[in-house]
């Protein structure tokens, strides 16, 4: 299974001349573990720069959206693909008791928020509603799902392909929230049976300690409270994501500075093997 980084809700660069380090497009992660077939976790505009770069040996693509916030969505509209006819193409989203999931990213894909409308893009398109605690299957990938804490319907992901490598994508996640001397040993934290023994946990790491105590509900994590909930569930590697748009690259670097984590990069790849 193959990873690759487009886009992390990313940092800015730190004062200077330097480029940004980590990255400044919205999340979007690729996936490969079949030939011709591509998993797409989320749609921010990271999906434009992946859009670019594929290749028409690509036969499908599956979009899984973890919900519907602006920036988890807005680079659906430049992602090329979608208007190749040979494509087949498929975009998953969580489920909701009020309006199916067409209905909703069509409020997104129509004028005046943009040009384009959903039926009038020429790939073979086909949209699904999510469980929000199920199982389904996409080309190579089992794709398991359930609820998780965050404001509004949203789902987290946990891909294994066929040699039973696992990825955990959490990008909006609140595990502590309401869940007194967290972590605690518990399966009914938010999130555990999806990251439970993953190879490889993509988790939000939004705050540091003293910004967490003021944005408490917001949905989203401190590093601390991510890097707990990682070891209480035993994964192999944990990758921080989901950075808050303020924090520049110095920043990010003291934050992440001695611990034994993988913080995510735009154009970051990796192969999960056996090892």
């Amino acid at each position: 299974m193959r990873v690759r980084v487009w886009g992390v809700r990313g940092s800015q660069a730190s004062p200077g001349p330097e480029t940004v380090r980590y990255g400044g497009n919205t999340s979007c992660v690729e996936v490969v573990a079949k030939p011709g077939h591509v998993v797409v976790l989320d749609a921010g505009t990271g999906l434009r720069r992946l859009g670019d770069s594929m290749t028409d040996d690509v036969e499908r693509v599956d979009i899984l959206l973890t919900h519907l916030h602006l920036d988890h969505i807005q680079g659906l509209g430049f992602f090329a693909p979608l208007y190749w006819p040979e494509v087949e193409m498929h975009i998953w989203g969580p489920a909701s008791t009020t309006f199916d999931l067409r209905a909703r990213l069509g409020r997104y894909m129509s004028p005046p928020l943009f040009p384009v409308r959903l039926r009038d893009l020429t790939a073979r398109l086909a949209l699904h509603d999510v469980p929000r605690d199920g199982t389904f299957e996409v080309p190579g990938v089992r794709v398991d799902t359930s609820q998780v804490s965050h404001p509004g319907s949203t789902v987290g992901y946990r891909l294994t392909d066929v040699a039973g490598r696992s990825l955990t994508y959490l990008p909006d996640h609140e595990p502590a929230l309401g869940v007194p001397h967290f972590p605690r040993e518990s399966r009914w934290t938010s999130g555990y049976d999806l990251a439970a023994g993953t190879d490889l946990l993509l988790h939000d790491s939004q705050y540091n300690d003293a910004e967490y105590a003021s944005r408490v509900g917001w949905g989203h994590s401190a590093l601390s409270h991510a890097l707990a909930f990682a070891e209480l569930c035993g994964v192999v590697r944990f990758m921080p994501f989901h950075y808050d748009p303020s924090h520049d690259d110095d920043f990010l670097d003291a934050l992440f500075a001695d611990l034994p984590v993988l913080p995510a990069r735009e154009g970051m790849e990796l192969e999960l093997s056996d090892a």
